[in-house]
């Protein structure tokens, strides 16, 4: 199959965007486990219903402005909460 040279630079640009987003989500993480700790060290729940409130509102404000579904950023959001609330509470059992 022959090669289409169009098609190859923007796959070249999703593949840099991927390897940027995978580089902002464990830049992210290594904070969120900061936090984790601060909130074991003050006696602080895992999860905070009202921070994620006010984040899904602002990520779905973001969306909006920068022309992505709103829906896809909140099940983002959704699912990555998910995972530091799992973290959150792996750290404070320990």
């Amino acid at each position: 199959m022959q090669s289409d040279p169009e098609l190859e630079r923007l796959r070249g640009s999703i593949d840099n965007l991927d390897a940027a987003i995978i580089c902002l989500l464990a830049e992210r993480f290594k904070i969120t486990q900061q936090v984790g700790v601060l909130k074991r060290d003050r006696g602080l729940a895992a999860a905070d219903p009202e921070r994620e409130v006010q984040q899904i509102e602002r990520l779905r404000d973001l969306a909006q402005r920068a022309h992505l579904d709103p829906e896809f950023a909140e099940k983002w959001l959704s699912f990555v909460v998910a995972e530091v609330v799992r973290h959150h509470e792996a750290i404070a059992a320990d």
